[in-house]
């Protein structure tokens, strides 16, 4: 039976209509979830970043009498101590960098352009530093070469690694893993048809190195040397262990805050601490736009191969640089089963029978901690970045610069401004203090950059028209998220929830002002029980964080594996159907 020809039209009119609506409501839905994905993030950086950092500058400001004016600079630039004290930082961070990336350099190359043998030692040595606060380096070498270190002992030489040296060496093993990752992913962006082309012009192996290699490394060195000296002047853990007399910007801001309270001197140097970051920042920043040569996307990867003249000298140093950090952190863990170092050198497990300092509480804390930084960290980074996407080209890039700044501020720095912020009386934000939540805050905002330009490189690898074509196809924009970006960022949120949680295990800088005598994290408690005498159990308290975080590296790796052969199980079945 045929339906009149009216009614057919009236059916068309009907499901078409429908289908507008359907399509204004999933507009309207997708509004909604992109504002809020653009609105909560936002609340968040002003909130616990902006905020904080604008009260500690205010702070500063702020004199005996309560006025606002300059007697609190006036009064730190006249204390005898302080220009000294600015001059340490700058030589210590400055000599520390230029051995990073000279070092970082010479390691990095042998990884991406060598074949030489005994890679695997050194990427296992890189990894070591990583799994520690950074003070494990610096106790590592008083086990060795300290006043009742290993050497002294079994010598008698006095290498005074207390000072300046024994900042930069401790330093020195701290950042190198980080600039070497940095300048190799610099190096495996080369294209080998620009040395081919130059080898066809009769270019030497130095010219090549000179005139190809170097220009195209150029923002990979200019970052790492950023990153060495952002972290090496800003860092608290290895000044307080091994600086010895040797006083720099950090320890003197802990001198100010924790032995005289007083916030607002601190908080002076504390700008004083954030203004070369903030110079380095933008150095960096600059240097990346002017970057000549930079890796295409069609780029042939540049082989491996071996250069005896090259890769013998290079080995040596890289191969000697590694066995140096190995015996450091080897040293720790064997001093963690030492009776009485380096007297009594029977090894037992007392050590790790650790009653002080809170005992073990502090380290289930550092896991609650490190696991609410990864999980808000993994949510907001992922939403912000989401919304982003979606915004105006000029937002975008604002947003994107407001995303990236809290890499400039020191984690001293930010912690102090913590304290300034949410140890109040107010019912809300005075609420948080003394909690894990906000030192889970502090954790992800010190980290809140890396995390999210992890985040955006994984979201360029969404395409568009893949979510297009699930709205085409009648899905919400909540579906479209689900079955077509989600899938494709797992591996990326995977890793960013793992980097944020390693890395709120090991810090240090960031949360040593958030402790109270009822909540520590075992950052802090190493420091305490190094400070206390107790190195032994300082070593042993080491020992379980870089377990721990081992444990979270690996099972990282497996998560990622894991999500590998799924895709490619998937893409068979696909490819079946």
């Amino acid at each position: 039976m045929r339906m009149p020809a009216h009614s057919a039209d009236t059916a068309g009119a009907e499901e078409g209509a429908g289908r507008r609506a359907g399509l204004r409501g999933h507009a309207s839905q997708a509004r909604l979830l992109y504002g809020v994905a653009f609105i909560v993030p936002m609340i968040g950086l002003a909130l616990f970043f902006l905020y904080p950092l604008v009260l500690v500058i205010q702070r500063s400001f702020v004199q005996r009498d309560g006025a606002m004016g300059l007697g609190n600079y006036a009064d730190v630039i006249a204390m005898s101590h302080i220009p000294g004290v600015i001059a340490n930082s700058l030589i210590m961070s400055s000599i520390t960098t230029v051995i990073c990336i000279v070092l970082g350099f010479a390691i990095a190359y042998l990884l991406q352009r060598t074949t030489i043998i005994g890679q695997t030692l050194i990427t296992v040595a890189l990894l070591l530093p990583l799994l520690a606060p950074s003070l494990v380096q610096a106790l590592g070498l008083l086990f060795l070469f300290g006043r009742n270190g290993l050497v002294n002992q079994f010598t008698g030489w006095d290498l005074q690694i207390y000072g300046l040296w024994g900042l930069v060496i401790s330093n020195s093993m701290y950042a190198l893993p980080q600039a070497v990752m940095i300048i190799q992913a610099s190096l495996r962006h080369s294209d080998v048809r620009y040395y081919d082309a130059a080898m066809l012009m009769g270019a030497s192996h130095w010219r090549r190195f000179v005139d190809i290699t170097l220009p195209n490394a150029k923002f990979g060195l200019l970052s790492a040397a950023f990153v060495v000296f952002t972290v090496t002047i800003t860092d608290f853990g290895n000044a307080a262990v091994i600086g010895g007399n040797y006083r720099v910007l950090a320890t003197e801001i802990y001198s100010q805050v924790v032995g005289q309270m007083n916030f607002n001197m601190g908080a002076v140097i504390g700008i004083f601490l954030l203004i070369p970051t903030l110079v380095a920042f933008y150095i960096e920043k600059v240097a990346s736009q002017r970057q000549f040569g930079g890796g295409s996307s069609s780029a042939i990867p540049v082989p491996k191969h071996f250069l005896a003249s090259r890769d013998i000298p290079l080995g040596l140093v890289a191969h000697l640089a590694a066995l140096f950090i190995i015996a450091v952190v080897l040293t720790v863990i064997f001093a963690s089963f030492v009776q009485l170092w380096p007297y009594r050198m029977s090894l037992t497990l007392n050590n790790y029978n650790i009653t002080t300092a809170g005992g073990y509480t502090p380290l289930w804390t550092s896991l609650i901690v490190s696991t609410q930084a990864a999980v808000i960290g993994v949510v907001l980074l992922f939403a912000l970045v989401l919304a982003q996407r979606r915004l105006p080209r000029r937002a975008a890039k604002a947003v994107y610069l407001l995303a990236i700044v809290p890499v400039g501020v020191p984690g001293l720095v930010l912690g102090l401004s913590y304290v300034l912020s949410f140890n109040v009386a107010g019912p809300v934000l005075g609420a948080l203090y003394g909690t894990a939540l906000l030192i889970a805050f502090c954790n992800f905002y010190h980290y809140h950059s890396q995390g999210f330009l992890t985040m955006v490189a994984g979201i360029r690898g969404v395409p568009a028209s893949l979510e297009e074509s699930v709205t085409c196809m009648g899905g919400s924009p909540m579906r479209g998220l689900r079955d077509a970006v989600l899938p494709i960022m797992l591996p990326t949120l995977v890793a960013v929830f793992f980097f944020l949680f390693m890395r709120s295990m090991v810090t240090l800088s960031a949360v040593i002002f958030l402790i109270t005598p009822t909540m520590s994290v075992g950052a802090v408690s190493v420091l305490r029980l190094d400070q206390a005498g107790f190195t032994t159990q300082a070593a042993a308290f080491s020992v379980c964080i870089m377990a721990l975080v081992l444990l979270a590296m690996g099972l990282m790796k497996l998560t990622l594996v894991w999500l590998e052969r799924r895709g490619r199980n998937a893409a068979a079945m696909a490819r079946a159907a």
